[in-house]
């Protein structure tokens, strides 16, 4: 039976790949949208293809009109603005608090706990093997709201000798998931996903009016700080090297030059030892020159 949780705050689930509400038909869009609230231009949507990359590095395939128009919709009723065209230069503009809204509605959060169970099999099996390490440092860098950062506080507080340190830094670009995970409040539905041992040492139980949630415990929430961090960011705050990086389903909104410039930077803040892991359906095969297969989607620094 899990502690019990009196206190604290609901949340919601990550959004999923889906645009949500304002529905609308396949290839509406590309007639102008004139049957729907807003009308919506190939101009429009050029215009939001180009911010997004520029501020995000995110590559928009062309055919997300739809998911586009159903995200920003949203953000147009919020400011009170007639047209996307008008909306688009507020954004455009330099508004820093629309920009960061903007972002937030574009950036895709799909995530669960132990998500990829290989990796943190591999993980612990790292961390068992060096006990003399006194201090381990990770980077979770597109944490959403926070299921993945758990996991990897959760298996290396399990795995690491009594003693031993551990630092989680856990970025994500969208602030909205960002306050989710430094919550750690989740709906209880997701408990199926975290091994049996784990429930009890580290999440509470929700009752009363936080009945159908759990939260994480004081002991993983210490470990893990939640930073926003966009990965075309000029300087990148961290100081040091990592020891393991998550950097999962993250290069599938890259495209490839913004890829091979992620990836440079992300070389020079491994340790030399260091693991960096990818997402199922990611392969770093055009970065050979700065990483060598070790494993599973699994890669260590090329010597």
């Amino acid at each position: 039976m899990e502690g019990v949780l009196r206190t604290g705050t609901r949340t919601e689930p990550a959004r999923r790949l889906t645009g949500g509400g304002d529905a609308v038909p396949p290839g509406a869009a590309e007639q102008g949208w004139n049957n729907f609230q807003y009308r919506f231009t190939a101009d429009d949507f050029a215009r939001v293809r180009g911010f997004i990359y520029r501020n995000a590095g995110i590559s928009l395939a062309p055919g997300k009109m739809d998911m586009v128009y159903s995200r920003l919709a949203r953000r147009l009723r919020a400011t009170g603005v007639e047209s996307f065209a008008q909306y688009l230069d507020l954004v455009e503009s330099g508004d820093l608090q629309e920009v960061e809204a903007f972002i937030n509605a574009l950036t895709t959060n799909m995530t669960s706990f132990f998500r990829e169970p290989h990796h943190f099999r591999l993980l612990a099996e790292r961390l068992r093997q060096h006990p003399e390490r006194k201090q381990v440092n990770i980077w979770s860098c597109a944490s959403s709201t926070g299921e993945e950062p758990y996991s990897i506080a959760m298996t290396a507080l399990d795995a690491l000798p009594a003693g031993a340190g551990v630092s989680i830094l856990a970025t994500d670009i969208d602030t909205n998931v960002l306050g989710r995970g430094s919550e750690g409040v989740y709906p209880v539905d997701q408990l199926p996903k975290i091994p049996e041992p784990y429930r009890k040492r580290f999440f509470l139980r929700g009752e009363g009016s936080n009945e159908g949630f759990i939260r994480v415990k004081e002991e993983l929430r210490r470990v893990v700080t939640f930073r926003r961090l966009n990965l075309l960011d000029e300087q990148w705050p961290m100081r040091g090297k990592f020891d393991f990086i998550f950097c999962r389903n993250v290069m599938i909104y890259f495209d490839r030059p913004t890829q091979l410039a992620v990836l440079e930077r992300i070389s020079r803040v491994l340790h030399p030892d260091g693991l960096l892991f990818v997402g199922h359906s990611e392969s770093l095969h055009h970065a050979q020159e700065l990483f060598r297969v070790c494993g599973n989607t699994t890669y260590a620094l090329r010597s």
